[in-house]
């Protein structure tokens, strides 16, 4: 996470190809235009969430120049291409003008996207915003503070926060009436298809079958197979074995665990098993999507 602090007027192209950006406007106001999309106008304690890989600018007013462009990995730069050389850095996490300047956004960025929560921000617009008036944000105080700290384990203490602000935002999203929300997403709301998901997504390594599943959540194996295939889109098994596969998926681009410690940890009996199943529904090998993350 960094302070942006910048002094009208000011805009920054941001094409870092970062599949999930959260901006919070802690001080003054700015405007953020996706290509192609609708401008968005951000007041004190608005949210907003851009979701790449596309481009986007942000600026003090629609159609100021932009005075710097965000590549990916973090590279920042001038509009004619040439390095900016920490020209903007004002000290621990804060970047731009002045530390004292009128326009204060508080950014938290995710450099990649796994197969888990893709199949949440999937449902997303490309730039979403929470208004103040209808959400306003109760960690806004305390990421302002956290920020600047320059202590032993801050970022880790950044990331969490940064994880409780999307998960929070996210479901004061999808709870408005009008949203859009996935199938499973709202499924979880289901006193016996979200005690199933809830199991599946607890515990993927057991082995479940339709039966056990019923068991837990009370009713009969037709009964749970018919309301779950009705609300979720897709039978039990199948959101299962897709489940577990994401988690690998997930598990091959962010650990060295071997494929078969991966395939115990997400309900396989074996490295073949898991093989042969992610290939099938994937169209590469493990080694292959390990190989393409990297």
């Amino acid at each position: 996470m960094i302070r942006a602090c910048l002094e009208p007027p000011w805009a920054v192209r941001v094409a870092d190809r970062a599949p999930l950006t959260v901006m919070v406007m802690a001080r003054g106001e700015a405007w953020v235009t996706p290509d192609g999309g609708e401008q968005v106008r951000l007041r004190p304690g608005d949210l907003a969430i851009a979701r790449g890989p596309d481009p986007y600018t942000c600026a003090d007013a629609p159609g100021t120049a932009p005075q710097a462009l965000i590549l990916p990995g973090g590279e920042c730069s001038y509009p004619d291409g040439s390095p900016l050389n920490g020209s903007m850095d004002l000290g621990v996490r804060t970047w731009g003008d002045r530390p004292d300047a009128p326009t204060v956004m508080l950014i938290g960025t995710y450099l990649m996207q796994g197969e888990i929560s893709g199949r949440l921000l999937d449902a997303l617009p490309p730039l979403l915003t929470l208004p103040a008036e209808v959400w306003p944000c109760p960690l806004t105080p305390l990421l302002m503070e956290e920020i600047v700290r320059d202590e032993p384990g801050q970022e880790v203490v950044l990331d969490r926060l940064l994880d409780l602000l999307v998960i929070s935002a996210l479901r004061a999203w999808f709870s408005r009436p009008e949203a859009a929300a996935p199938a499973w997403y709202q499924a979880l709301g289901d006193p016996v298809v979200g005690r199933a998901l809830r199991l599946i997504q607890g515990d993927p390594a057991h082995p479940w079958t339709v039966s056990s599943l019923a068991a837990e959540a009370g009713v009969s194996r037709a009964a749970l197979a018919r309301r779950f295939t009705e609300l979720v889109g897709e039978p039990p098994m199948a959101h299962l074995t897709a489940w577990r596969l994401a988690l690998a998926a997930d598990r091959l681009r962010d650990t060295e665990d071997t494929l078969a410690a991966i395939a115990r940890r997400v309900g396989y009996g074996s490295a073949f098993a898991l093989s042969s199943a992610f290939k099938r529904v994937y169209g590469v090998s493990p080694q292959e999507h390990r190989t393409r993350a990297a």
